[in-house]
């Protein structure tokens, strides 16, 4: 290794991480190259890091920095200015690295000047270090919606790039690598080498568990970058209520936590600073009343023929139906929110970001999702199969995504051109367990109940 100019800079950031550092450590030592460097923080530790990594200083290839904890991003920006390789890697201080992690990253970098950022596939491991699984991601050579960002770890990136774009926001406590991805795709070629070259440590402590955490902090990235690169989008939400005429057991106006289940979805769409307009249609002239005398001149309300609030009516019908009621020359939108009231614990938080989804990705249409990391079976006539063949590895092409909590964001267009949405291309926006609650059976109300007494 040259140590005064190394290609690479591999930098480990370890809180409390005393179990599993060195296994990180070692790993990048014993990589089968030798131009790197390792760069060590114990980020604050109050277990036994130090004295693990004591055991690495005398080794020329390690340079260890002992701070109070600063956190993720901070660090990594003290890692940035401290680095000494043209090329970059965060390695987290619970993961470690294939022997051939370095050498096959770089040597991308290497041959394309174009490349800024490469990433590889990895496997999931437990605490002890077996193999849960195998995560291979999609072949980015043929991606055209680049909204499944990669790893945050584990991916070498072209330092004078990263400096380019002002390194990492640290104001950002997590999702440091969603931030990073969204600046970096507008400059910069990136490029997933579809070979695992690294071992994803899946335990108790691992950040990935919050998700509720993890969620609300993208979604506030989202916002951010939207409201960087300037809102386009006019958008109007549309809550469609069947109700009596209809649907005798229509829950529109059944109570909730002390208030009409219609007034959650309607609470959460005026709260979302990204909606302009926001419309309930429907045949039954209680609900009318109910939100003109609890939202008086802050909903737009539409009366709709019972014809179109009918079991095997087209949504897009009645969507269209309440755009040429309420839309003038001087007030049209370019994108139309539908909204089910059965899904009372969907936020203005979830809103915003499928509306920023849109802008920044250009979508046509956004729905609310939850991935499915279950095994599913179909039955082919002599018994249950897996969907999946090999359980074991999880193919990116082949992950499952379920529609949750009745959230559809549709460019206007869509509606004039077919009956069927979601279409076009269609982007998505992960919601939390709680978010995604869908209020079916007798069951989903009395946890719905419970949920709402937190509220």
């Amino acid at each position: 290794m040259s140590n005064g100019n190394p290609t690479v800079t591999v930098y480990i950031i370890s809180h409390n991480f005393g179990r599993f550092v060195h296994d990180a450590v070692a790993s990048v030592l014993n990589q089968d190259t030798d131009d790197y460097e390792v760069l060590v923080i114990d980020d604050g530790s109050t277990d036994n890091t130090s004295a693990v990594l004591a055991t690495f200083a005398n080794d020329p290839r390690v340079r260890l920095i002992v701070q109070q904890n600063k956190g993720l991003t901070i660090t990594n920006n003290i890692a940035l200015r401290a680095a000494r390789g043209r090329y970059i890697m965060r390695l987290d201080g619970d993961d470690y690295l294939h022997p051939k992690a370095l050498r096959q990253l770089r040597a991308a970098l290497d041959a394309d000047p174009e490349l800024g950022m490469v990433f590889p596939d990895y496997f999931e491991v437990d605490e002890v270090g077996e193999v849960l699984s195998e995560v291979r991601r999609h072949d980015f050579d043929d991606v055209t919606l680049m909204d499944q960002p990669a790893h945050g770890a584990c991916t070498m990136i072209r330092r004078k790039c990263l400096e380019e774009i002002g390194g990492y926001d640290e104001s950002l406590g997590c999702q440091d690598g969603y931030d990073l991805w969204i600046r970096f795709i507008e400059h910069y070629k990136v490029k997933n080498l579809n070979v695992p070259l690294f071992y994803y440590r899946q335990h108790l402590a691992s950040l990935t568990r919050d998700e509720h955490h993890l969620l609300d902090t993208r979604a506030t990235i989202l916002e951010r970058h939207a409201r960087r690169l300037g809102r386009k989008l006019a958008v109007t939400a549309i809550i469609p209520i069947r109700g009596n005429p209809t649907d005798p057991s229509s829950p529109a106006l059944k109570d909730l936590g002390g208030r009409a289940l219609v007034d959650w979805t309607i609470a959460a769409a005026l709260g979302a600073d990204t909606i302009d307009n926001v419309v309930v249609t429907t045949p039954d002239d209680d609900i009318l009343d109910h939100v003109a005398s609890t939202w008086p001149d802050t909903v737009t309300l539409v009366r709709r023929d019972a014809g179109l609030a009918a079991a095997n009516s087209f949504l897009a019908e009645t969507l269209r139906h309440a755009l040429s009621t309420i839309e003038t020359p001087a007030a049209s939108f370019s994108a139309i929110m539908t909204l089910a009231i059965e899904c009372p614990f969907r936020t203005s938080r979830h809103l915003n970001a499928a509306v920023d989804v849109m802008e920044l990705f250009k979508t046509d249409t956004v729905i609310g999702v939850r991935p499915e990391t279950d095994h599913f079976y179909q039955h082919k006539g002599a018994g249950l199969e897996p969907v999946r063949q090999n359980i074991h590895l999880r193919l990116e092409r082949e992950e499952l995504y379920r529609e949750v909590a009745g959230l559809r964001l549709i460019r206007r267009p869509l509606l004039f051109e077919n009956e069927g949405i979601p279409g076009g291309r269609v982007g998505h926006v992960v919601i939390d367990q709680r978010g995604a609650l869908e209020l079916r059976s007798s069951f989903d109300w009395i946890v719905a109940a419970h949920l709402a007494s937190e509220t």
